[in-house]
Protein backbone atom coordinates (compact mmCIF):
# COMPACT_ATOMS: atom_id res chain seq x y z
CA UNK A 1 0.00 0.00 0.00
CA UNK A 2 0.89 3.63 -0.31
CA UNK A 3 0.51 6.24 2.31
CA UNK A 4 1.45 10.30 2.50
CA UNK A 5 2.74 10.40 6.08
CA UNK A 6 3.48 13.05 8.19
CA UNK A 7 6.82 12.63 9.57
CA UNK A 8 7.56 15.15 11.72
CA UNK A 9 5.84 18.81 12.43
CA UNK A 10 5.00 21.40 9.74
CA UNK A 11 2.88 21.99 6.73
CA UNK A 12 2.27 20.20 3.78
CA UNK A 13 5.90 20.38 2.42
CA UNK A 14 6.74 17.81 4.97
CA UNK A 15 4.74 14.87 3.98
CA UNK A 16 6.27 11.97 2.51
CA UNK A 17 4.46 8.99 -0.19
CA UNK A 18 5.70 6.06 1.63
CA UNK A 19 5.23 2.38 0.63
CA UNK A 20 4.54 -0.01 3.30
CA UNK A 21 3.00 -3.26 4.04
CA UNK A 22 -1.06 -3.82 3.54
CA UNK A 23 -3.13 -3.59 6.75
CA UNK A 24 -4.66 -6.45 7.99
CA UNK A 25 -7.98 -6.23 10.01
CA UNK A 26 -7.80 -7.16 14.05
CA UNK A 27 -11.01 -7.91 15.92
CA UNK A 28 -14.07 -5.85 15.04
CA UNK A 29 -11.92 -3.98 12.39
CA UNK A 30 -12.51 -3.71 8.65
CA UNK A 31 -9.91 -3.30 6.12
CA UNK A 32 -10.96 -0.84 3.49
CA UNK A 33 -9.25 0.34 -0.14
CA UNK A 34 -9.99 3.91 -0.21
CA UNK A 35 -11.34 5.22 -3.70
CA UNK A 36 -11.72 8.80 -2.01
CA UNK A 37 -10.48 11.12 0.73
CA UNK A 38 -12.60 14.24 1.62
CA UNK A 39 -9.73 17.02 2.60
CA UNK A 40 -10.55 19.25 5.71
CA UNK A 41 -9.15 21.93 7.87
CA UNK A 42 -8.48 19.96 10.50
CA UNK A 43 -6.39 18.06 8.54
CA UNK A 44 -4.21 21.43 8.07
CA UNK A 45 -4.01 21.73 11.70
CA UNK A 46 -3.03 18.03 12.55
CA UNK A 47 0.10 17.89 10.48
CA UNK A 48 1.19 21.18 12.54
CA UNK A 49 0.26 19.74 15.79
CA UNK A 50 -2.32 22.42 16.10
CA UNK A 51 -5.15 20.04 16.71
CA UNK A 52 -7.08 18.67 19.92
CA UNK A 53 -6.04 15.59 18.71
CA UNK A 54 -2.52 14.74 18.11
CA UNK A 55 -1.47 11.01 16.11
CA UNK A 56 1.55 9.45 16.84
CA UNK A 57 3.99 9.66 13.90
CA UNK A 58 4.38 8.71 11.27
CA UNK A 59 0.55 9.37 10.38
CA UNK A 60 -1.57 10.22 7.53
CA UNK A 61 -4.00 13.39 7.03
CA UNK A 62 -7.25 12.67 5.86
CA UNK A 63 -9.80 11.88 8.64
CA UNK A 64 -12.91 11.18 6.23
CA UNK A 65 -13.04 8.53 3.06
CA UNK A 66 -15.35 6.04 1.41
CA UNK A 67 -14.23 2.88 -0.38
CA UNK A 68 -14.75 -0.57 -0.63
CA UNK A 69 -14.80 -3.21 2.41
CA UNK A 70 -11.57 -6.19 1.30
CA UNK A 71 -11.34 -7.57 4.07
CA UNK A 72 -13.52 -8.71 7.96
CA UNK A 73 -12.05 -8.71 11.07
CA UNK A 74 -13.01 -11.77 13.58
CA UNK A 75 -16.48 -10.46 15.67
CA UNK A 76 -17.69 -8.51 12.83
CA UNK A 77 -21.06 -8.24 11.54
CA UNK A 78 -23.28 -6.52 8.86
CA UNK A 79 -20.49 -5.69 6.57
CA UNK A 80 -19.50 -8.39 3.71
CA UNK A 81 -16.45 -7.94 1.40
CA UNK A 82 -17.21 -5.36 -1.87
CA UNK A 83 -19.34 -3.31 0.54
CA UNK A 84 -19.60 0.48 -0.45
CA UNK A 85 -18.48 2.32 3.04
CA UNK A 86 -17.93 5.91 3.88
CA UNK A 87 -15.85 6.42 7.89
CA UNK A 88 -14.73 9.58 9.57
CA UNK A 89 -11.33 8.14 10.41
CA UNK A 90 -9.75 11.16 12.55
CA UNK A 91 -6.76 10.59 10.43
CA UNK A 92 -5.47 7.90 8.16
CA UNK A 93 -7.65 8.56 4.81
CA UNK A 94 -4.31 9.45 2.54
CA UNK A 95 -3.01 5.89 1.75
CA UNK A 96 -4.58 3.30 -1.04
CA UNK A 97 -6.18 0.95 2.52
CA UNK A 98 -6.88 1.72 5.81
CA UNK A 99 -8.13 -0.25 8.66
CA UNK A 100 -10.91 0.87 10.74
CA UNK A 101 -13.46 -0.42 13.29
CA UNK A 102 -16.34 -1.23 12.06
CA UNK A 103 -19.06 0.47 14.08
CA UNK A 104 -17.35 3.72 12.43
CA UNK A 105 -18.62 2.48 8.97
CA UNK A 106 -21.83 3.23 7.38
CA UNK A 107 -22.82 1.61 4.17
CA UNK A 108 -24.35 4.02 1.53
CA UNK A 109 -25.95 3.30 -2.06
CA UNK A 110 -24.57 3.00 -4.85
CA UNK A 111 -26.25 6.02 -6.30
CA UNK A 112 -23.43 8.22 -4.89
CA UNK A 113 -20.49 8.20 -6.81
CA UNK A 114 -17.25 7.29 -4.58
CA UNK A 115 -15.49 11.14 -4.45
CA UNK A 116 -19.09 12.25 -3.03
CA UNK A 117 -19.20 9.89 -0.62
CA UNK A 118 -15.78 10.98 0.72
CA UNK A 119 -17.45 14.79 0.96
CA UNK A 120 -20.39 14.01 2.34
CA UNK A 121 -19.86 13.06 6.05
CA UNK A 122 -18.10 15.60 7.72
CA UNK A 123 -19.22 18.78 5.92
CA UNK A 124 -22.98 17.46 6.16
CA UNK A 125 -22.83 16.22 9.72
CA UNK A 126 -21.02 18.54 11.37
CA UNK A 127 -23.59 21.45 9.61
CA UNK A 128 -26.75 19.73 10.49
CA UNK A 129 -25.76 18.72 13.81
CA UNK A 130 -25.60 22.30 13.99
CA UNK A 131 -28.20 23.71 12.83
CA UNK A 132 -30.64 20.68 13.41
CA UNK A 133 -29.37 19.45 17.11
CA UNK A 134 -27.53 22.89 18.17
CA UNK A 135 -29.80 26.03 17.09
CA UNK A 136 -32.97 24.24 16.29
CA UNK A 137 -33.17 26.53 13.29
CA UNK A 138 -37.04 26.94 12.45
CA UNK A 139 -38.42 27.89 9.01
CA UNK A 140 -38.37 31.34 8.41
CA UNK A 141 -35.83 32.42 10.64
CA UNK A 142 -32.69 34.44 9.30
CA UNK A 143 -29.46 31.99 9.17
CA UNK A 144 -26.18 33.93 8.85
CA UNK A 145 -23.24 32.12 7.66
CA UNK A 146 -19.68 33.28 8.04
CA UNK A 147 -17.22 31.42 5.55
CA UNK A 148 -20.03 30.32 3.42
CA UNK A 149 -17.88 29.14 0.35
CA UNK A 150 -16.00 26.39 1.85
CA UNK A 151 -17.36 22.86 2.77
CA UNK A 152 -18.78 22.90 5.77
CA UNK A 153 -20.04 26.68 4.74
CA UNK A 154 -21.38 25.71 1.53
CA UNK A 155 -23.34 22.31 3.47
CA UNK A 156 -24.57 25.08 5.53
CA UNK A 157 -26.42 26.80 2.42
CA UNK A 158 -28.15 23.72 1.00
CA UNK A 159 -29.12 22.16 4.54
CA UNK A 160 -30.26 25.99 6.15
CA UNK A 161 -32.22 26.05 2.50
CA UNK A 162 -33.61 22.67 2.93
CA UNK A 163 -34.64 23.77 6.59
CA UNK A 164 -36.82 26.79 5.58
CA UNK A 165 -34.09 29.49 6.36
CA UNK A 166 -33.63 32.66 4.54
CA UNK A 167 -29.74 32.54 4.06
CA UNK A 168 -27.29 35.23 3.87
CA UNK A 169 -23.87 33.84 2.80
CA UNK A 170 -20.93 36.16 3.99
CA UNK A 171 -17.56 35.22 2.54
CA UNK A 172 -14.55 37.20 1.25
CA UNK A 173 -14.29 37.94 -2.78
CA UNK A 174 -16.90 38.37 -5.28
CA UNK A 175 -16.18 34.95 -6.83
CA UNK A 176 -16.93 33.15 -3.72
CA UNK A 177 -20.36 35.15 -3.35
CA UNK A 178 -21.83 34.16 -6.80
CA UNK A 179 -20.58 30.31 -5.78
CA UNK A 180 -22.74 30.43 -2.41
CA UNK A 181 -25.93 32.54 -5.07
CA UNK A 182 -25.61 29.42 -7.40
CA UNK A 183 -26.28 27.00 -4.71
CA UNK A 184 -29.09 29.02 -2.55
CA UNK A 185 -28.13 31.37 -0.49
CA UNK A 186 -30.53 34.19 -0.71
CA UNK A 187 -28.18 37.35 0.15
CA UNK A 188 -24.80 37.76 0.01
CA UNK A 189 -22.05 39.82 2.01
CA UNK A 190 -18.62 40.19 0.56
CA UNK A 191 -16.13 41.18 3.98
CA UNK A 192 -12.92 42.80 4.02
CA UNK A 193 -9.59 40.85 4.39
CA UNK A 194 -8.39 43.25 7.21
CA UNK A 195 -11.05 43.37 9.76
CA UNK A 196 -10.18 46.87 11.62
CA UNK A 197 -12.59 48.81 13.63
CA UNK A 198 -14.60 50.56 10.64
CA UNK A 199 -14.71 47.45 8.86
CA UNK A 200 -15.53 45.30 11.81
CA UNK A 201 -18.90 48.31 12.03
CA UNK A 202 -19.47 48.46 8.51
CA UNK A 203 -19.96 44.58 8.40
CA UNK A 204 -22.03 44.83 11.23
CA UNK A 205 -24.15 47.50 9.60
CA UNK A 206 -24.29 45.04 6.03
CA UNK A 207 -25.54 42.22 7.91
CA UNK A 208 -28.47 44.31 9.98
CA UNK A 209 -29.62 46.03 7.36
CA UNK A 210 -29.63 42.45 5.42
CA UNK A 211 -31.87 40.63 8.36
CA UNK A 212 -34.29 43.11 8.43
CA UNK A 213 -36.22 43.63 11.42
CA UNK A 214 -34.32 42.87 14.61
CA UNK A 215 -31.37 40.69 13.27
CA UNK A 216 -29.92 37.60 12.77
CA UNK A 217 -31.83 34.36 14.39
CA UNK A 218 -28.59 31.78 13.48
CA UNK A 219 -25.37 32.84 12.98
CA UNK A 220 -23.01 30.08 11.57
CA UNK A 221 -19.10 31.08 12.07
CA UNK A 222 -17.20 28.73 10.52
CA UNK A 223 -13.98 31.47 10.86
CA UNK A 224 -13.96 33.26 13.90
CA UNK A 225 -11.17 35.78 14.76
CA UNK A 226 -11.89 39.33 14.18
CA UNK A 227 -15.36 38.71 12.03
CA UNK A 228 -17.16 37.13 15.33
CA UNK A 229 -17.79 40.35 17.25
CA UNK A 230 -19.74 42.25 14.27
CA UNK A 231 -21.44 39.19 13.62
CA UNK A 232 -22.12 38.75 17.28
CA UNK A 233 -23.37 42.47 17.46
CA UNK A 234 -26.27 40.91 14.70
CA UNK A 235 -27.82 39.20 16.38
CA UNK A 236 -31.54 39.26 17.03
CA UNK A 237 -32.79 38.54 20.64
CA UNK A 238 -33.40 34.57 21.73
CA UNK A 239 -30.83 34.38 18.62
CA UNK A 240 -28.38 31.36 18.64
CA UNK A 241 -24.41 32.22 17.42
CA UNK A 242 -22.71 28.66 16.49
CA UNK A 243 -19.11 28.26 16.64
CA UNK A 244 -18.39 25.82 14.54
CA UNK A 245 -14.11 27.36 14.03
CA UNK A 246 -12.05 29.51 13.39
CA UNK A 247 -9.45 29.39 10.89
CA UNK A 248 -9.13 33.07 11.05
CA UNK A 249 -8.29 32.53 14.93
CA UNK A 250 -10.10 32.55 18.41
CA UNK A 251 -11.80 35.32 18.64
CA UNK A 252 -12.45 37.60 22.14
CA UNK A 253 -16.00 38.73 22.26
CA UNK A 254 -17.60 41.03 24.94
CA UNK A 255 -19.85 39.07 26.81
CA UNK A 256 -22.01 41.74 27.51
CA UNK A 257 -23.48 41.21 24.27
CA UNK A 258 -25.20 38.00 24.65
CA UNK A 259 -26.42 39.93 27.91
CA UNK A 260 -27.98 42.64 26.07
CA UNK A 261 -29.41 40.44 23.41
CA UNK A 262 -30.46 37.67 25.12
CA UNK A 263 -28.65 35.22 22.89
CA UNK A 264 -26.76 32.03 23.14
CA UNK A 265 -23.19 31.26 21.99
CA UNK A 266 -23.44 27.48 21.34
CA UNK A 267 -20.24 25.01 20.75
CA UNK A 268 -20.61 22.81 17.92
CA UNK A 269 -18.22 19.95 18.20
CA UNK A 270 -19.76 17.22 15.95
CA UNK A 271 -16.52 14.63 16.19
CA UNK A 272 -17.14 14.25 19.70
CA UNK A 273 -21.20 14.41 19.59
CA UNK A 274 -20.62 11.61 17.14
CA UNK A 275 -19.03 9.49 19.90
CA UNK A 276 -21.34 10.32 22.76
CA UNK A 277 -24.64 10.04 21.00
CA UNK A 278 -24.12 7.30 17.84
CA UNK A 279 -28.19 6.60 17.78
CA UNK A 280 -28.45 10.19 17.31
CA UNK A 281 -25.45 10.41 14.46
CA UNK A 282 -26.97 7.67 13.06
CA UNK A 283 -30.58 9.53 12.78
CA UNK A 284 -28.85 12.65 11.26
CA UNK A 285 -27.06 10.48 8.84
CA UNK A 286 -30.33 8.88 7.54
CA UNK A 287 -31.95 11.99 6.79
CA UNK A 288 -28.73 13.35 5.14
CA UNK A 289 -28.83 10.63 2.85
CA UNK A 290 -32.67 11.33 1.98
CA UNK A 291 -32.16 15.33 1.70
CA UNK A 292 -29.46 13.75 -0.90
CA UNK A 293 -31.46 11.43 -2.70
CA UNK A 294 -34.28 14.24 -2.99
CA UNK A 295 -31.70 16.25 -4.71
CA UNK A 296 -31.39 19.10 -1.91
CA UNK A 297 -27.87 18.55 -1.00
CA UNK A 298 -24.96 17.68 -3.02
CA UNK A 299 -20.93 17.71 -2.31
CA UNK A 300 -19.98 20.59 -4.58
CA UNK A 301 -16.39 19.49 -5.70
CA UNK A 302 -14.45 22.23 -6.89
CA UNK A 303 -11.14 20.20 -7.17
CA UNK A 304 -9.43 16.76 -7.62
CA UNK A 305 -6.21 15.64 -6.34
CA UNK A 306 -4.08 12.38 -7.11
CA UNK A 307 -2.28 10.97 -3.45
CA UNK A 308 0.70 12.05 -4.79
CA UNK A 309 -0.25 15.10 -4.85
CA UNK A 310 -1.96 15.16 -1.97
CA UNK A 311 -0.43 18.16 -0.37
CA UNK A 312 -0.98 20.37 -2.55
CA UNK A 313 -4.38 19.77 -2.07
CA UNK A 314 -3.81 20.95 1.72
CA UNK A 315 -2.19 24.18 0.47
CA UNK A 316 -4.87 25.05 -1.74
CA UNK A 317 -7.45 24.74 1.61
CA UNK A 318 -5.15 26.36 3.36
CA UNK A 319 -4.85 29.91 1.55
CA UNK A 320 -8.71 30.16 1.89
CA UNK A 321 -9.07 30.16 -1.76
CA UNK A 322 -11.13 26.54 -2.24
CA UNK A 323 -14.81 26.73 -3.41
CA UNK A 324 -16.77 23.69 -1.56
CA UNK A 325 -14.72 20.61 -1.36
CA UNK A 326 -11.53 19.25 -2.39
CA UNK A 327 -10.86 15.39 -2.89
CA UNK A 328 -8.16 13.33 -3.02
CA UNK A 329 -8.55 10.39 -5.39
CA UNK A 330 -7.08 6.87 -5.05
CA UNK A 331 -8.51 5.12 -8.31
CA UNK A 332 -5.59 5.42 -10.29
CA UNK A 333 -3.06 4.18 -7.74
Amino acid sequence: MQALLSVAPGGPETLELTTLPDPVPGKGELLVAVKAAGVNFPDTLMIRDLYQIKPPRPFAPGGEIAGVVQAVGDGVSGFEVGDRVLALTGHGGFATHLTLKAKMAVKFPETIPFEEAACFIFTYGTSYHALKDRAAIRQGETLLILGAAGGVGSAAIELGKAMGARVIAAVSSPDKAEFCRKIGADETIVYARDMDRDAQKAFSSEIKALAGGEGVDVVYDAVGGDYAEPALRSMAWNGRYLVVGFPAGIPKVPLNLPLLKGCQIVGVFWGASVFRDPKGHAENVSELFGLYASGQVKPQISARYSLDRAAEALVHLADRSALGKIVVTLDEV
